[in-house]
């Protein structure tokens, strides 16, 4: 039908792409050892068990219907040869297109099920004896092939006109002028020519039926667990066989189209046999042997393939078909001539050679894919000893394979991507991890750097701004042993991104010496890890082994972090325990952190009451207030934002509390926070409290009195002792290791300041969901333990509050 040009250009198109695909498959085959599974193994070894896993079934599948075209081929042939033999009445077509109406036999549909189930039972046997039995019975299938296509071509040198058959011209040019053009025609369901046929042939649905010709690549890698040298049989075998089978078939179209006139090609099914020489006996015989033995090697290599899947244990669902080392599939062969049988019982070769076509070119674009990435990416590991590739023959091929899918039929196509976009999805959710170094790991890593260099040194436009958070994990109290980060810090990290986007870093200090207790660190941060996944939170884990935390921390606040991709907000507990266990090194260490994160520019957010932090499911009402004293760059505003979007705390409204001296201008000051936060894009209520940095005679609530009475009584008690030991040492006022100068009156004006402030809280927000106040900064040359005086006062009664201090840059804009 496709004439001898287009029908050279379809041989040219299909070899070509199992050409460059085998270059690909060469260049991975020899890149190390090779398990069994072929190019399954290939490919899931260079794209993932994901990828692998999916287009190793759909190879499966391909080679398993791909079994069955090649029995209904045998028995078809058989069926032409002894028509005799068949049991039911035949089918008889008049054929189009000739001069002389001549009829045509196809084998009844009955006749080619029955005998095509008897056929997939014996090569099931065959398959079941082993590999060994198989290499034994292949010289039985080759040589009788090799025979038959000697007596072809000797036929055509010795053919004459109308002989040995009416139609037959003879090697001549007028017949390869009258046949290099196309002339398509209709067909009825068998394939034969028909004017009322259903089925119109193009030169797209010739590709389709001409594919699976070129299909037999991979016959020696799917069985390369029993290959004694993969590196160099696949290569050398797999090419000198591309190369040999394309030739051949260009010698056909031109042989073929210069034999006969057009009506004898179309009429004649079995024109080699008519025109074999002595007899036409020889190629029924050849075409028998050699469609059962590309048979046999489908539902060979099919059930290895099968085994090979398995045997990875990445789907539990295929675990019936594992098998142990060097022992037989044979339930994967029982499957697969299952499957086999069910394509024979279709009976129609027309429908079934699609089918198969679209598997195959889809493991060759998964083969050609594979080394294309690993080309491109050139990782150190990629040392193949075929050197004669390159990742653009790799994409060329590739996209043949694609081209030839989308002109064979794209609703084949569509059906083949989505069936092996499910088997990916799957594999994905219930498949178990694997970790075999795929390409794509060197991939990503690749466009991490890139990014990381795009990203540069210079600071992030505040539209660009994501927070990442430090989580420290070290609690401020006690944890069970398999819990290694607070619950709610692990849930507080993920109520600060947006829809889960964003990074986080958990962080956890060992004391004592690297070189004693580097096995711990590593435990621990394995065990950080898994639980940072238990809790769903998109971060990495890191221990760090330190003399004392505040060493670790000073290291860890200086180091973490990749360019931009640095921490840039340090979360962690608020230390409620301190007084109640006497821990005295606590305030020294907390205000160490707080400095630390000031020089090292990084923002900090405190969390109290963190037991009380509720998780995703527990819904909050009423409030957010914010009591913004500082300009902190917005982040107070974007943190209350960040809230809103999740599940626990929509339901809520934000406040925006603006404490002012009392001689400003409020309405003013309101007016202008409004107009800012609707510049923003966000929604919130403002309220400006106007108060006195400090006023001794203010009223106060009862509870925040007695708390202050205490926080006096005690600073008073540890400034005695401070000046005991100094008149005793008769050294300066020392404390925390180091000279301190301060004024007592303004320790007194920090405390009632923080008293103001606390009591201002809980008469405005004592029902709120959460509060957020700023963080005073340690002041300069005040001992650490008056630092945690003037913030227990701040947090005194309020339940749940967070204490943020931004650093010295906006994390918000007004700009578009």
């Amino acid at each position: 039908m496709a004439g001898i040009g287009e029908s050279l250009l379809l041989v040219a198109f299909c070899g070509s792409c199992t050409f460059l695909t085998t270059i690909s498959l060469s260049a991975i085959a020899t890149n190390g050892a090779m398990k069994g599974g072929g190019p399954y193994y290939l490919i899931g070894r260079a794209l993932g068990p994901e990828v692998g896993v999916s287009i190793g079934l759909c190879f499966f599948l391909g080679n398993a219907v791909a079994g069955a075209l090649y029995v209904l081929g045998a028995v078809e042939t058989f069926l032409n040869a002894v028509p005799s033999a068949g049991l039911f009445r035949e089918t008889v077509t008049r054929v189009n297109g000739t001069a002389v109406a001549e009829p045509i036999t196809a084998p009844s549909l009955h006749d080619l099920q029955i005998y095509g189930i008897i056929v997939t039972i014996i090569l099931c046997f065959i398959v079941f004896g082993g590999v060994k039995m198989i290499n034994r019975v292949a010289p039985a299938f080759l040589i009788p092939v090799l025979f038959s296509l000697v007596c072809i071509f000797m036929g055509i040198l010795l053919a004459r006109k109308d002989k040995p058959a009416v139609g037959i011209t003879g090697l001549s040019t007028k017949s390869f002028k009258e046949n290099w053009s196309s002339d398509y025609q209709n067909t009825n369901n068998a394939g034969i020519p028909d004017p009322d046929g259903k089925i119109y042939w193009n030169f797209h649905g010739l590709v389709g039926l001409f594919f699976p010709a070129v299909t037999g690549i991979m016959a020696g890698s799917n069985r390369s667990a029993s290959l004694k040298d993969t590196q160099r049989s696949i290569p050398i075998g797999t090419l000198a066989a591309t190369l040999t089978t394309s030739v051949l078939y260009i010698i056909s179209v031109l042989f073929f189209g210069a034999l006969a006139t057009r009506e004898k090609l179309l009429t004649d099914r079995l024109l080699t046999a008519t025109v074999a020489w002595p007899f036409p006996a020889i190629i029924y015989i050849g075409i028998i042997l050699s469609t059962l033995g590309a048979a046999l090697q489908s539902l060979t290599g099919a059930p290895r393939l099968l085994a090979a899947i398995a045997n990875d244990d990445i789907l539990p669902v295929l675990n019936y078909f594992r098998v142990a080392d060097g022992s037989e599939p044979y339930v994967a062969t029982l499957f697969t001539a299952f499957l086999c049988i069910g394509c024979v019982v279709i009976g129609n070769l027309d429908l079934i050679t699609p089918t198969v076509t679209m598997f195959y070119l889809l493991c060759y674009a998964g083969v050609n894919l594979s080394c294309f990435l690993l080309d491109l990416l050139d990782a150190p590991s990629w040392r193949p000893r075929w050197k004669f590739h390159h990742w653009s023959l790799s994409l060329l091929g590739a996209s043949l394979c694609i081209v030839i899918m989308f002109l064979i039929s794209w609703s084949f196509t569509v059906v083949a991507l989505a069936l092996a976009s499910l088997i990916y999805y799957y594999v994905s959710i219930k498949g178990k991890a694997g970790d075999w170094g795929d390409g794509f790991k060197s991939a990503y890593f690749q466009l991490a750097l890139r990014s990381l260099r795009s990203l540069g040194a210079s600071q992030v436009h505040p539209k660009n701004w994501y927070p990442i958070p430090l989580i420290f994990c070290r609690p401020w109290g006690k944890l069970p042993e398999n819990v290694p980060c607070h619950p709610k810090l692990a849930d507080f990290a993920n109520f600060m991104k947006k829809k889960g986007r964003g990074m986080s870093i958990f962080v956890s200090i060992l004391d004592g010496d690297y070189h004693e207790r580097a096995e711990d660190a590593k435990e621990a941060c394995k065990a950080l890890s898994t639980y940072i996944d238990y809790k769903r939170c998109e971060g990495v884990a890191e221990i760090v082994v330190a003399p004392s935390m505040s060493d670790g921390f000073r290291g860890i606040v200086q180091t973490m972090g990749l360019g931009n991709l640095k921490p840039n907000i340090v979360v962690m507990r608020y230390p409620e325990i301190w007084r109640r266990e006497n821990l005295t090194e606590i305030p020294a260490t907390f205000v160490g952190i707080i400095n630390d994160c000031i020089v090292a520019n990084k923002a900090v957010v405190i969390v109290k009451g963190l037991d009380e932090w509720p998780n995703e499911y527990q819904r909050q009402y009423g409030t957010i207030d914010l009591y913004w004293i500082v300009r902190d760059g917005g982040l107070m505003l974007l943190l209350s934002q960040l809230l809103l979007t999740k599940e626990s705390f929509e339901s809520c409204k934000i406040q925006v509390f603006c404490i002012a001296e009392e001689d400003s201008d409020a309405e003013e000051l309101k007016a202008d926070v409004r107009k800012f936060l609707y510049d923003l894009r966000m929604q919130a209520e403002v309220i400006v409290i106007s108060m006195k940095s400090w006023d001794a005679k203010a009223e106060q609530q009862d509870e925040s009195v007695d708390a202050f009475a205490g926080a006096q009584q005690r600073i008073s008690s540890y400034l005695s002792g401070m000046k005991e030991r100094a008149q005793e040492e008769g050294t300066p006022l020392m404390a925390d290791g180091k000279p301190v100068v301060f004024n007592e009156q303004q320790v007194e004006k920090f405390l009632f300041t923080t008293l103001k402030l606390n009591s201002t809280i809980l008469k405005y927000s004592r029902m709120a969901a959460v509060v957020l106040v700023s963080l005073p900064p340690p002041p300069l040359n005040h001992p650490a333990y008056f630092y945690m005086e003037y913030m227990d006062l701040l947090v005194e009664n309020v339940p749940r509050l967070l204490i943020v201090r931004g650093y010295r840059r906006d994390v918000v804009t007004l700009f578009t």
